[in-house]
């Protein structure tokens, strides 16, 4: 493992700056007396100075966004971080913050490139709110890169990143996880053991060990340098193990069980029914969407009566698959009716309903609907989406921002897990974005969920890559769970999961569709069921912990410099 001694790093050579590491060549000229210039001034400068190498951490960002679906050239979840560990190596802060915040700004707006359905300032605006939270990140990967097990501090502080993103602001938005870059690859099992926390901590390290082992390979050449202008003494075999090692970190999810015994089973009809058209106006007329639904169903208890198909257990339908709320609206309610008593199972239907005693308020709901008894259970979404589902700060943004018109209720977020008994099945409901979120799927299945059900309306981000980024995180869920998944989308991707996160089914997109399958319901919890958000918080303190005391040491090592100048100027 590296040393801390190791201060000139190949992006260094590349922009032709100073060796990083030392502080004698500050980042801009030196301001006029009595002056400072602000942080994000320098940040700027900095940036200005190191175009060349700011240039390869923006290509880098773009590169990760092809790990992602719908390209899954996975292997660039590990050379892409593997390049921004090493043009930060050995930087100052101010410089490692910028070349995150460059990595991360074209990465987020190609990946979140699905907002432009609502307008290309959305997706910006999203993009550099998320790449805010790189420029930490850099910092610190900056920071900690003179410490004799930077890697590790690496792949620690690439998880408190992620950490930070999910919660924060307005509940977090999860987007771009390098674990969601890895639901099929030699990674994901361990998110049985750690959940999606643990992949990203095993992905950033192999990419972190790989940079050192460029950085080694770089000193065959003379381009690092010893605090004293030594050349380290060039040896292919630190870096062969630092490349081992990276191979290790993946391989070990091979080693690791993941279940997918199944205590009993189910069968299911998952039906797609289909939106009129695509983008922001996808819901049409009244009724249309909840007919399409309607008509699938019923054709499908025709196939039923003719003894084509078997009966299946329960009919799953998407969110929002009732365009009307079906309590206060009597033909959509007889319409619903129909259905479920032509098909003769229990249903779970998607529905915005208003609040029972929050005027204005709506919420979005699963129903379990009985072919003889009617509505019963139902699940609120947990996490409505914040200027999608309900607007921050309504009055004061309204007053300049027309397009939150297309939002005129709020919606009431629900207080409880979705765990519904449909038929003989007990599934955990979880909506739309839900499944992004790693503490409502845990408390889900934690919560008696046998299968997990993703009800998901994705007609507005139709043809652009979302649908498949949000099955792929199905896909991880399935594996962390030990869980069955069906997501059941209104005009696709609808597809059936097993436990071990095979697609086993999947439909189309905007095509009126039918799955039929047997979906295997478990009652044993996974690891990373019993220990929860753990992991995450401990790889997190681990990584933020590291950065403080460097912090620490640096200020106590100024001041002890400017007490000895004081002391000499003195004598």
């Amino acid at each position: 493992m590296p040393t801390g001694s190791e201060t000139t790093t190949a992006g260094d050579a590349a922009a032709g700056g100073t060796p990083a590491g030392t502080d004698a060549a500050p980042d801009t000229p030196a301001p006029p007396a009595g002056r400072r210039p602000g942080r994000l001034r320098r940040i700027g400068a900095s940036a200005r100075r190191h175009w060349r190498v700011s240039l390869v951490a923006a290509l880098a960002g773009l590169a990760l966004t092809a790990a992602f679906p719908p390209y899954d050239v996975w292997p660039l979840s590990i050379a892409a971080p593997a390049v921004l560990a090493v043009l930060v190596h050995g930087r100052t802060g101010r410089q490692g913050a910028w070349l995150g915040f460059a990595f991360a700004v074209p990465f987020f707006v190609t990946l979140l490139s699905w907002l432009r359905v609502i307008g290309w300032d959305a997706t910006v605006g999203l993009s550099v709110a998320e790449a805010a939270f790189f420029l930490p990140m850099g910092a610190a990967m900056a920071a900690t890169s003179r410490l004799r097990y930077w890697p590790l501090l690496t792949a620690c502080l690439w998880v408190a990143q992620e950490w930070a993103r999910d919660r924060v602001p307005f509940g977090g938005f999860p987007w771009g996880r390098l674990a969601f870059a890895n639901t099929g690859t030699p990674f994901t099992p361990l998110a049985a053991l750690g959940g999606a926390p643990l992949v990203t901590f095993a992905v950033a390290l192999s990419a972190a060990l790989l940079a050192w082992a460029a950085l080694r390979l770089y000193a065959r050449r003379g381009a690092l340098r010893t605090a004293d202008g030594e050349r380290p003494a060039p040896s292919w075999r630190p870096a062969a193990g630092a490349a081992a090692l990276a191979v290790a970190a993946g391989a070990a999810g091979y080693a690791v069980p993941v279940p997918t015994d199944a205590d009993d089973t189910v069968s299911v009809a998952v039906v797609q029914g289909n939106v009129q058209q695509a983008g922001m106006d996808f819901l049409g007329r009244p009724m249309m969407i909840l007919n399409n639904h309607v008509e699938a169903t019923l054709e499908l208890a025709e196939d039923i009566d003719a003894g084509r198909v078997e009966r299946p257990d329960l009919v799953l339908w998407p969110e929002n698959s009732s365009d009307l709320d079906p309590y206060r609206e009597p033909e959509a309610a007889e319409a619903i009716e129909r259905a479920v008593r032509a098909v003769g199972v229990p249903v779970l239907v998607g529905a915005l309903v208003d609040h029972p005693t929050e005027e204005g308020y709506v919420e979005n709901q699963g129903i379990v609907w009985d072919p003889e008894t009617g509505p019963g259970a139902s699940y609120t979404k947990q996490h409505p989406v914040p200027f999608g589902e309900y607007v921050p700060f309504r009055d004061q943004l309204s007053t300049f921002i027309s397009r939150l018109e297309r939002v005129p209720r709020d919606f009431w977020p629900g207080d409880h897990t979705g765990v519904l008994d449909v038929g003989p099945a007990r599934l955990g409901d979880v909506i739309c974005f839900e499944v992004a979120y790693d503490g409502i799927v845990r408390d889900t299945v934690n919560a008696g969920a046998r299968a997990l059900v993703v009800q998901t309306n994705n007609a507005t981000y139709g043809r652009t890559g979302q649908p498949e980024q949000q099955l792929a995180m199905s896909r991880l869920r399935a594996v962390e769970h030990g869980r069955a998944v069906v997501t059941v989308a209104t005009s696709g991707i609808s597809a059936v999961v097993a436990p071990d996160g095979t697609v086993e089914q999947r439909t189309e997109e905007f095509t009126q569709d039918v799955l039929l399958a047997d979906l295997p319901l478990r009652d044993g919890r996974t690891v990373a069921d019993r220990v929860g958000a753990v992991p995450e918080w401990v790889i997190t303190a681990g990584g933020l912990a590291a950065w403080v005391l460097v912090l620490g040491r640096r200020t106590a090592a100024r001041r002890r410099a400017r007490a000895a100048a004081s002391d000499t100027a003195g004598a």
